[in-house]
Order: structure tokens, then C-alpha cells, then sequence
């Protein structure tokens, strides 16, 4: 594997972060939080499809790993969640990188060990997983748990069918 980019995405906040993974290690490349304004929705993704492209070609990642949408509070804040997930999904497929949804259950299981953590705890293990000298910020902390989270289950997937390793993104 690679550079691999997450994304934490929101209506506000989307938080992005970029590990790259190689042979079972996971070193931290970049992350933080794009901050939307208030108003009408389609500026705001606008902002977003511009800053995930800019993210893209500064720095090369081949695959994006992205939280699933979930039902929250209400059907219009899922609506807004899913409308960021989108425009952040088509700046990586524009750029012809491959996607990857997990649910938030299964990056919380995969980084922290429980699917039921609390942010808290996410920001500590990414914290003490790629050996940061802080705690990210929550929303980069998440998207870096959706980075790690991947990794970890395509190793997985490596290591169940016996393989040695991983070149052009094809199994040996």
C-alpha cells in the first residue's frame, strides 16, 4: 500500500487526514479540519470538492477511506452529511482514486478496539498509533481513524489469503 487519505466528513467541519502504509507500518503524513461557513449548502460544497482536489494533487494519495453515513438526529442532518460525503467521494473519483466506506462502528472496532469508543478515545489511539506528539483534533483524529482503519483491514484481507506482500495494488 501506499498513501491513503481519510475523511471525516460534515456539513461544518470536514476533518481529512493522509497515512502512508507500508509493510504494516502506518506514519502520519498530514491532517486537519475544513472549516465550512455558514449559509447555503452549495458553496459549502463547493469548498469542500475544492479542498479535497487540492489535498489530492499536493499529495498523491491512490486510495480514500470515508465513514459511511449514519442516521442521526434528524433526516435533514444525514441528508447534508451524505451531500459532503459526496462531493468529497467525487473529488477522489475525479482524481482516480479508490474509494473505501466503513461505518463509523467498524473504525472505532479497528482503531481502538471497541466499536462503541468515544471521540476521546479515538483521539488517543490515533494519537499513540501513528506516535503524534498530541491529540489530533477530533474531526482529523476521525479521519485519520478511517485511514488507519483501512489499512488495517486490507492488511488483513493480505494476510488471510497468504500473501507476502502488496506491489501495484496487486496481492503476491
Amino acid at each position: 500500500m501506499a498513501l491513503i487519505m481519510g475523511i471525516d466528513p460534515g456539513s461544518r467541519k470536514t476533518g481529512f487526514g493522509i497515512i502512508n502504509y507500508v509493510t504494516g507500518k502506518a506514519e502520519y503524513v498530514t491532517s486537519g479540519v475544513i472549516k465550512l461557513p455558514e449559509g447555503d449548502i452549495a458553496p459549502r460544497l463547493k469548498i469542500i470538492y475544492d479542498s479535497v482536489t487540492e489535498l489530492v494533487e499536493l499529495y498523491g494519495p491512490a486510495t480514500l477511506a470515508i465513514e459511511q453515513v449514519f442516521m442521526g438526529k434528524s433526516a435533514g442532518s444525514a441528508l447534508k452529511l451524505g451531500q459532503a460525503r459526496g462531493a468529497a467521494i467525487v473529488a477522489c473519483a475525479a482524481q482516480d482514486m479508490d474509494v473505501f466506506e466503513y461505518s463509523a462502528r467498524q473504525i472505532k472496532q479497528s482503531v481502538v478496539g471497541t466499536g462503541a469508543a468515544d471521540k476521546g478515545q479515538v483521539q488517543h489511539m490515533v494519537k499513540v498509533l501513528l506516535k503524534l506528539p498530541s491529540e489530533p483534533a477530533e474531526d482529523a483524529a476521525d479521519a485519520l481513524a478511517a485511514a488507519l482503519c483501512h489499512a488495517h483491514t486490507q492488511q488483513s484481507m493480505i494476510n488471510m489469503a497468504g500473501a507476502t506482500s502488496v506491489r501495484r495494488r496487486r496481492i503476491r
